[in-house]
């Protein structure tokens, strides 16, 4: 039996600042649905990925800021921190782990799961963007 992780719930101040902050990097809305002023649902989809992100009103979720360490996993860690730049994403740069201890730059040798990008949403929710099965500019 698999038990897949689909989504995760967020929880965000402005529902739409939230919507246009993910939209703009790139995730796909898939739902927007608000049938009362009670209870609105967003939910979003990093490209590529089979797992989600709801937000909304009346959707049980963790107080806004809370959802710490959510991981996005790229390829290509320098192409993952440029789209977060042009997108005007506050990051603190390419780390890697070396002597383990984190240093600029991403890993020389482009080890799986050994080079990051960390960044937060407008509410403070985290996220790292890992790289794994290097992608170089080539192929």
């Amino acid at each position: 039996m698999d038990w897949k992780l689909e989504n995760v719930v967020l929880g965000v101040t402005d529902i739409d600042r939230a919507k246009q902050f993910y939209e703009g990097l790139g995730f796909h809305l898939d739902v927007d649905h608000q049938p009362s002023d009670t209870f609105r649902v967003v939910q979003l989809t990093p490209p590529g990925s089979g797992c989600s992100i709801t937000f909304g009103i009346g959707v049980n979720g963790a107080e806004p800021g809370a959802t710490k360490g959510l991981h996005l996993v790229v390829d290509d860690i320098e192409a993952a921190h440029a789209h977060l730049e042009a997108a005007g994403v506050p990051n603190d740069g390419i780390v890697h782990f070396a002597d383990g201890q984190m240093v600029p730059g991403a890993d020389p040798q482009h080890r799986d799961f050994w080079s990051y990008v960390f960044f937060d949403d407008p509410d403070g929710n985290s996220w790292a963007v890992q790289e794994a099965h290097h992608r170089s500019a080539e192929g």
